[in-house]
């Protein structure tokens, strides 16, 4: 029998059915999760366009694409929106989603300072973008917001105080949210769950929310005495009126590299649960893992000054900050080797979740092995505020994080949605990123060498700075490609990607115990855990049984 074509319901329909309204006022942590994901790669979008238009401008030598004015625009939000709105949000939206799962937890400890925390982010990001249309324009004093040049005697205006005004609201999103995990992982940990035998994505958020807790009142005040600069006539940051400039750098920077950690730990956390599952072995050196993410953490709080190279800092101050960054490479580089030797020997099985993970290895070492030139202070002072830098944080940050993030996005999306997505293209959209992320910024290193600065939205010079510079705008496009490919994935396979069972890939982790996509209860009932690998133990009791 044919079946009965039925019409589609308007959206007011579906609100009154509750199918929308129902995620508006959502306190579950499965669907808020949900929405921090996918309101986070919408920003990811929105800021790769910015990206996208700024090598366009950086392809040729005297090109005139994009005007002075709308170029520092452009760095400003594309910068804000990839920290603020892109890879702190979406790991705080695996977050969410996971932890109460592995832990064992029925949700987090306070849903609706959860769901507060949410709706806080998104007003946070709206208020933003509102900027482009403000009087002046959007903000355009880098970022970091430097002062003096983001006081209004440098940016007239009212850009920049809606961008003080969305990092104060996304201050207090991420404050919530990171207290929120902080008693949930404490409190609320199922019968043997020892901080031994948790998840080591699970330690990452325990030491991502106490960073967060523990830098954020610092940008708090700094952008408080900055918007005070601005709006109430104080001169805190204005040296001609006996302020400091230096000042907001310390400020700035005491969150700002503990923050590059905030955006880095998660990251490794992820892959931390990626590579022993695609390796059919399990992780290598587990307390060691744990606790160098505990040093790493605790030796960020004690490097910020090595941003600040180049001002002038005294010697013996200098060689202090030089020894703790690059101290900091010690338990960095356990996580790498302990990695590794996870794969030793191992059953590797090269599934799109292991090729980002592997990817996210070997461009996170060479970011990390650039951290270590530019952390000592002569090669500092040479290659500082040039394109070096650039190339440096990028390789950190979008070959870490967010090939990180697309190894969890492809790993627990078929426990998040019940369907895998596809394998062919998982895997071309994997290649055409890590070409296209090599072919835009390892380029640029040889760049900074050369001399170009940052923040700059045309040059004069032609020769190999115009080929370095339109090799890395092939490579950005590239790199888009490969983006794009993933959200045709994901497309494709939201009505017709596999189905799947509750532990399609055979993982360790009790997330994994529950249906995918998990009840709204998350558990009918939780096995015992005796090691941080429950389901692990569990098929080998039920295999004994049987035997």
């Amino acid at each position: 029998m044919a079946a009965r074509a039925e019409p589609v319901p308007p959206a007011s329909a579906l609100v009154s059915r509750g199918r929308v309204s129902s995620w508006l006022t959502t306190v579950d942590h499965k669907r808020i999760g949900i929405l921090y994901i996918v309101t986070s790669l919408a920003f990811f979008v929105a800021g790769g366009i910015l990206a996208v238009l700024m090598r366009a401008q950086l392809a040729t030598p005297n090109e005139h694409f994009i005007r002075r004015d709308g170029y520092d625009e452009l760095f400003t939000m594309h910068g804000t929106t990839m920290v603020f709105l892109v890879v702190v949000p979406i790991l705080a939206g695996f977050g969410n989603y996971l932890v109460p799962l592995m832990i064992g937890a029925r949700d987090v400890a306070f849903p609706r300072l959860n769901a507060l925390s949410y709706w806080l982010f998104l007003l946070g990001g709206i208020v933003l973008y509102s900027s482009w249309f403000a009087a002046g324009g959007a903000a355009k004093a880098g970022w970091t917001g430097y002062a003096p040049l983001s006081t209004n005697a440098y940016t007239p205006g009212n850009g920049m105080d809606l961008w003080i005004l969305s990092l104060h609201i996304l201050t207090l999103s991420s404050l919530a949210g990171a207290i929120n995990f902080l008693v949930t992982i404490h409190n609320m940990r199922t019968a043997g769950m020892t901080w031994m035998r948790l998840p080591l994505f699970v330690w990452a958020i325990e030491i991502y929310a106490v960073l967060l807790v523990a830098v954020l009142p610092a940008l708090s005040g700094g952008l408080t005495l900055l918007l005070l600069d601005r709006q109430a006539g104080t001169h805190f940051f204005i040296p001609d009126k006996g302020g400091s400039a230096l000042l907001w750098q310390h400020v700035f920077w005491f969150f700002g590299h503990p923050e590059v950690y905030i955006m880095i730990l998660p990251a490794m956390g992820i892959v931390s649960e990626v590579i022993p599952v695609f390796a059919r072995k399990p992780i290598f050196g587990y307390k060691a893992i744990a606790l160098s993410t505990v040093a790493i953490a605790f030796i960020s709080m004690l490097v910020w000054a090595h941003h600040m190279f180049a001002v002038g800092l005294p010697g013996y101050l200098q060689g202090f900050f030089m020894i703790t960054s690059m101290a900091v490479a010690i338990p960095t580089g356990v996580k790498i080797f302990n990695w590794l030797a996870t794969t030793w020997r191992g059953n590797i099985h090269f599934d799109t979740p292991m090729l980002f993970a592997l990817g996210f290895i070997a461009i996170f070492t060479v970011g990390g092995l650039s951290g270590i030139f530019v952390a000592a202070y002569p090669f500092d002072w040479q290659v500082t505020d040039t394109y070096f830098i650039v190339a440096h944080l990028h390789y950190v940050l979008f070959g870490g994080s967010i090939f990180a993030i697309f190894a969890g996005l492809h790993y627990w999306w078929p426990k998040m949605f019940g369907r895998m997505l596809d394998e062919r293209l998982g895997k071309l959209s994997f290649w055409l990123m890590f070409v296209g992320m090599n072919l835009t910024f390892f380029p640029m290193h040889m760049l900074g060498l050369l001399g170009m600065p940052r923040r700059v939205y045309t040059y004069s010079q032609g020769g190999i700075w115009e080929w370095y510079n339109l090799v890395s705008t092939i490579g950005s496009g590239v790199m888009t490609l490969g983006i794009a490919v993933f959200f045709v994935n994901v497309l494709k396979t939201s009505r017709s990607g596999v189905r799947v069972g509750n532990d399609p890939w055979l993982a360790d982790t009790l997330e994994w115990y529950a249906t995918s996509p998990p009840p709204a209860h998350n558990f009918d009932r939780v096995p015992y855990v005796s090691s941080p690998r429950p389901l692990r133990d569990l098929r080998r009791r039920l295999a004994e049984s049987r035997a």
